[in-house]
């Protein structure tokens, strides 16, 4: 399934449990395995009224707390699975539970909680919270704004997106020493207070066509900047995402296409 081009393989969990993360390389390699960004493993509910229960691994194996495209492919797979119409349902994950709502149009929203911006929650080194961090990259300096949305987000923001050192900085942000378990990178460019451009350099996978986290924490940067409305569009290498978040306290919502590319076997 992808989101906007961000592709995952969908699979319920074997009875042996989770895939080893070689295998989980082998087969996130796009020339000689299936090929994806992070690979969603379905469990049972383990909780009273939630569909199911999902965990994350990016391409390099390692499991993660949160994905935004992720939970909204997981919602449109549970409800075509299962039968159900359009509507409501609540979704379980190692970052938290996920309402999510299907769209008779085919879009999908979800709550990806209340953005953290507490060093700690992500983690980040710092000695206490503060809008706008200088981190020391590459001989040279770049101010970030640091956020979770269930998991790590570095946001910078960019003249133009087109032109960012994506290449350059997202893997040293990424690997950052202030950053112990590693961060998701945004390089963010303000058009309107309702509309960003987005390039994001994604922890363990690197640059992928959208992030939904992603969106979401450069519009909760941007909103916390002052420079945002409530309401953003945010367009990525893949497409269009919408972010809702009224502000501090609040959920914040991310709505967009959730797309089923084939159904296949493979043994690991």
């Amino acid at each position: 399934m992808h989101g906007l081009g961000n592709d995952f393989i969908v699979f319920d969990a074997p009875a042996t449990g989770a895939l080893a993360a070689a295998t989980i390389r082998r087969l996130a390699n796009r020339h000689t395995g299936i090929g994806f960004d992070q690979a969603l493993m379905l469990e049972p509910p383990r909780r009273p009224g939630t569909a199911a229960y999902y965990r994350i691994f990016n391409a390099d194996g390692h499991e993660v707390e949160q994905c935004g495209n992720g939970a909204r492919c997981i919602a449109r797979f549970v409800c075509a699975r299962e039968g159900r119409p359009a509507g409501e349902l609540v979704l379980d994950s190692t970052g938290g539970t996920v309402p999510a709502r299907v769209h008779p149009d085919g879009l999908v929203s979800v709550g990806m909680g209340v953005p953290n911006f507490a060093p700690a929650a992500l983690p980040f080194e710092a000695s206490s919270e503060a809008y706008v961090y200088p981190l020391a990259v590459g001989g040279g300096e770049v101010e970030i704004g640091a956020v979770s949305i269930g998991n790590p987000h570095a946001v910078l923001r960019v003249p133009a997106v087109a032109e960012a050192a994506l290449d350059r900085l997202g893997p040293a942000i990424e690997n950052h020493p202030r950053f112990p378990q590693r961060t998701n990178v945004g390089f963010m460019e303000v058009v309107a207070r309702d509309h960003i451009r987005l390039r994001v350099h994604e922890r363990g996978t690197g640059e992928t066509l959208a992030c939904g986290t992603g969106a979401c924490a450069a519009v909760a940067v941007g909103r916390s900047h002052g420079l945002l409305d409530p309401r953003v569009r945010v367009d990525l290498p893949g497409g269009q995402l919408a972010v809702e978040w009224a502000g501090p306290g609040e959920t914040i919502w991310l709505t967009g296409p959730a797309e089923t590319a084939f159904t296949g076997e493979v043994n690991p």
